[in-house]
């Protein structure tokens, strides 16, 4: 039976990775889709073999209106199954809004919580263990969508089996052994409209890029890139492990009086704590090999931060520059780190927030990274909404007119060509090597020189949010739109992009 093969195939690889143990408490997500219906049954049968604590959390977002009808089937499984249940209704976006972060982030935060409120219900003091529905594909799938965004090599091992107290038993499932176990079985699950979508990066890899490597490429493309993430996973744990003991070789914070910390942690929703001061040592970090160097760098950074969502590779490379030039340059990075050269040594200080007005053009860049639908809302300067429409429909609203004519003009409602846009789609401050087109013929012209032919006040041009596809500059909120974005007889997939309230005053 292929229900049996795949329950021996999952806890193999639960034991192999030690995901549970006998008196182990775990909390399960199960949010009714075919994959966390699957994992619930599983678990459910090897409560038979490990005597161990199931529960099972339902995360509603309130995202969807057939969201409710997913919370009661979870439910009715739990009750056939004579497994705790807890539903948590949860504002995505509200949160979104509130704590600057996508809709996706913020979901991922507040399942977390979810889970942690359950495991804090059970009296858990040592930490019960939260289990989760990714698959194989799903592991495949983001190793793809970092590979195009340029990751490294933590990201390239995608999804790991067990990170901390999250655990992944059926992540050495396809989707398609998941759909043929509950076929088998007999076992209903529910459907995620938002799923059957292209609006979301993820699904275009998922809808037609995967499958293409499947059927073109190579048969196996899953099964063996879930092979290579498991041997990068591998080269990275020793390279950090390595890049921890170069750190501590060639960094101090005793200098001013703090304690070191042993470890850094990569996962969880909240904040981890940072320190306030860091001496990196130049002439012995410049030892060791270009790679090594920078690893240390973005290592000393993560230790200065609380989190590493902020960080580039611009901010590596200006740090290895500023660590082999002489003199005393400084830099002001992320997070409020101020880093500046001292006999030799890069001496990175968390400085108040409130940075004179004259660093402003050093300071740091914020940057929020687009996937419609979504909203960012930026205290003092205002909330903005970006939606994907099609074309056809766009047209139907009236809103082109049958000779095809200019879209009406809106201060604070703008639409672009969205398949014009090559890389992520960033709502940022202005960088080094902005541009922007600025006539039909699309000639450029470098946003410092249209900030200052528009005379934007010099101390305002840093505070001030653009939208950006690389270094092409979309939208100047408040001024003008690149014109090689200008939607199009040609245009297929239009980007609305609406800013509301802030020190623009727009409203739509």
């Amino acid at each position: 039976m292929i229900a049996d093969m795949i329950y021996q195939k999952v806890k193999e690889y639960i034991l192999q990775h030690r995901m549970i143990e006998q008196g182990d408490f775990v909390a399960a997500g199960v949010s009714g889709g075919a994959d966390s219906v699957c994992l619930l049954y599983l678990l459910r049968r090897l409560q038979k073999e490990i005597s161990y604590r199931l529960a099972v959390v339902h995360v509603n977002h309130g995202a969807r209106e057939d969201a409710v009808k997913d919370a009661a089937y979870a439910k009715s499984l739990c009750e056939k199954l004579d497994v705790p249940f807890y539903l948590k209704e949860v504002d995505m976006y509200g949160y979104a809004a509130l704590h600057k972060l996508s809709p996706e982030e913020a979901g991922r935060v507040l399942r977390y919580q979810a889970f942690q409120e359950v495991i804090n219900g059970h009296n858990e003091k040592g930490g019960g263990k939260i289990a989760v529905a990714h698959n194989a594909n799903d592991r495949a799938e983001t190793m793809l969508f970092h590979m195009f965004r340029g990751s490294g090599l933590e990201g390239l091992g995608s999804i790991r089996p067990v990170r901390e107290r999250v655990i992944r038993p059926v992540l050495c499932l396809t989707r398609e052994e998941i759909e043929d176990y509950l076929k088998e079985q007999g076992i209903a699950y529910c459907q995620d409209s938002s799923n059957a979508e292209d609006m979301y990066a993820r699904n275009r890899i998922r809808h037609h890029i995967l499958p293409y490597a499947e059927k073109e490429i190579c048969a196996r493309a899953v099964p063996h890139m879930n092979e290579l993430a498991d041997i990068l996973t591998e080269t990275e744990t020793y390279l950090r492990q390595e890049t921890e003991r170069l750190f501590r070789k060639h960094t101090d914070t005793a200098l001013w009086g703090e304690e070191r910390r042993e470890d850094i942690t990569q996962d969880g929703a909240g904040e981890r704590d940072s320190c306030n001061n860091l001496c990196i040592r130049g002439e012995g970090l410049l030892t060791e090999a270009s790679v090594m160097i920078k690893r240390v760098l973005l290592y000393a950074l993560e230790y200065m931060t609380p989190h590493r969502k902020d960080i580039t590779r611009k901010h590596i490379a200006d740090l290895e520059g500023l660590l082999h030039k002489s003199g005393s340059k400084e830099l002001f990075l992320p997070h409020g780190i101020r880093v500046y050269k001292e006999y030799g040594n890069l001496i990175l200080q968390r400085v108040d927030k409130s940075v004179p007005m004259q660093d402003k053009a050093d300071k740091e860049q914020e940057s929020f990274v687009i996937e419609p639908p979504a909203e960012v809302c930026i205290p003092a300067v205002g909330c903005f909404s970006f939606t994907l429409l099609d074309r056809d429909l766009f047209s139907q609203e009236h809103v082109f007119c049958q000779k095809a004519q200019n879209i009406p003009e809106n201060r604070y409602t703008k639409w672009f060509d969205y398949d014009k846009i090559t890389t992520s789609l960033l709502l940022r401050t202005r960088q080094a090597g902005d541009y922007l087109a600025i006539d039909k013929a699309l000639h450029t012209k470098s946003l410092k020189q249209y900030m200052i032919n528009e005379k934007i006040p010099k101390m305002q041009r840093d505070s001030m949010y653009v939208l950006a596809d690389g270094s092409h500059i979309l939208w100047v909120p408040d001024h003008r739109i690149s014109q090689y974005y200008k939607v199009d007889e040609s245009t297929k997939c239009i980007l609305q992009v609406q800013l509301r309230g802030g020190y623009h005053g727009g409203t739509n």
